[in-house]
């Protein structure tokens, strides 16, 4: 594999982050979790139910050991979202925040002028943030000006495991913000869809859905694990250039070699 990973000055081995929700059952989710190899992990704060059932949670990913990504699913408002990420920051003793700010109930799309303001305050409050965005350039050039060092642009839609609905938009980002850090979050469905999105740059990879859904969450997750590692070989890699027209693979001169006595 090749350089580590780096979020926000904390190096990372794994570049597949994993969500927390939508399991079977406590059990599955953590083998699954397990399985995947990731080295962090997204909590919802609003989504743990009673505080019994929160504490159970809660020590349930202690046990993984892996580095907490708290996020702000569900917020429909800047204040939501600013209050929700600083209860996150006093619950699980980080600065680090999944900033999600929902602008439209149909497809969940984030909203993108709440989630420029919102950054800005979370920011200014000593916040390191990794805002869930939509796939608009405009946008994720103006949360890099904010001071964000991540970006986690959508594949798709959250939950629809559709993968990549635009591929042009997403490349456009790699190439127009080479220094950034960049996660395709949300959408994903297949292991092929984040092979595809490594292929093409992409920095990590952030998916739930496709994991805690699957027939077999454990060996989906392992699945997501060999596919973001082959991605990433992929473009360390360099492809081979596209050509128009068909080349054989070997040359051919004359005739066959057994004929040529």
């Amino acid at each position: 594999m090749d350089k580590p990973l780096t979020i926000y000055g904390q190096t990372l081995s794994s570049r597949l982050f994993i969500g927390s929700a939508l399991y079977p059952s406590p059990a599955v989710m953590k083998q699954s979790i397990e399985a995947s190899g990731a080295e962090v992990v997204t909590v919802s704060l609003r989504r743990q139910g009673t505080l019994e059932a929160g504490n159970d949670f809660w020590q349930l990913i202690k046990d993984t050991g892996l580095k907490v990504l708290p996020n702000t699913a569900g917020c429909h408002s800047v204040q939501e979202a600013v209050t929700l990420a600083k209860m996150c920051r006093e619950v699980f003793q980080t600065n680090w925040v999944k900033l999600e700010l929902i602008g439209d109930e149909y497809n969940l799309q984030p909203d993108p002028i709440g989630l420029l303001e919102a950054t800005k305050q979370l920011i200014d409050d000593g916040f390191e943030v990794l805002p869930y965005c939509t796939d608009d350039l405009v946008i994720c050039q103006k949360l890099v000006d904010l001071g964000c060092e991540v970006l986690m642009p959508w594949g798709a839609p959250i939950g629809t495991g559709k993968g990549l609905l635009n591929p042009y938009a997403l490349k456009t980002i790699r190439e127009r913000l080479p220094n950034t850090t960049l996660l395709v979050d949300a959408g994903l469905g297949l292991p092929s869809h984040a092979a595809t999105a490594m292929e093409m740059g992409y920095d990590a990879v952030l998916l739930n859905s496709a994991v805690a859904q699957a027939g077999d969450p454990i060996a989906m997750a392992k699945a997501f694990s060999l596919a973001v590692d082959a991605g990433r070989i992929a473009y360390e890699a360099k492809a081979m250039p596209e050509k128009e027209v068909a080349k054989p693979s070997t040359p051919t001169m004359g005739m066959p070699f057994w004929h040529q006595q």
